[in-house]
Order: C-alpha cells, then sequence, then structure tokens
C-alpha cells in the first residue's frame, strides 16, 4: 500500500515537471496575457535623444534605449 502511493507521488511529480512545472492554462487566461501584451506593445515611451514620445511598437530599440526613429537611433 505504502510503496503504491510513493510510486504514485513519483509519477505525479515526473508528469507535474514534464508540463514544466505548472498546470495548463484555461482558455480565458490566454486571452488575458494576449490582451496585456497588446497594451504593452501600445505604451508610449520616449526617444532617448530627441525627447519625443512615440509607441513601443513604432520604436526602434538600440542598445536597451528606445529612438524614434532612423536619424535619432544613428542610422
Amino acid at each position: 500500500m505504502i510503496l503504491k502511493f510513493i510510486i504514485f507521488t513519483i509519477v505525479a511529480l515526473i508528469i507535474y515537471k514534464f508540463v514544466g512545472g505548472r498546470f495548463p492554462e484555461l482558455g480565458s487566461i490566454r486571452k488575458k496575457r494576449t490582451e496585456k501584451k497588446q497594451i504593452e506593445e501600445d505604451t508610449l515611451v520616449e526617444c532617448a535623444k530627441c525627447s519625443t514620445f512615440v509607441t513601443y511598437k513604432e520604436s526602434i530599440i538600440v542598445g536597451g534605449k528606445a529612438y524614434c526613429s532612423k536619424e535619432c537611433a544613428g542610422f
């Protein structure tokens, strides 16, 4: 009886690790993450050179800094 419990626990831990250490997500949680990602893309960031605000999606990231155009980024 105890041996069956130990084997079941080991198998359950292996399956838990196989799915990435978390339970599968439900559809509603995926939708919330998608909406959150879209909000992040629409976030305004300031150009490191001319201080103009542009959306993150339209900005040019160079060396961890956001620029509004290729001219400001130095291309």
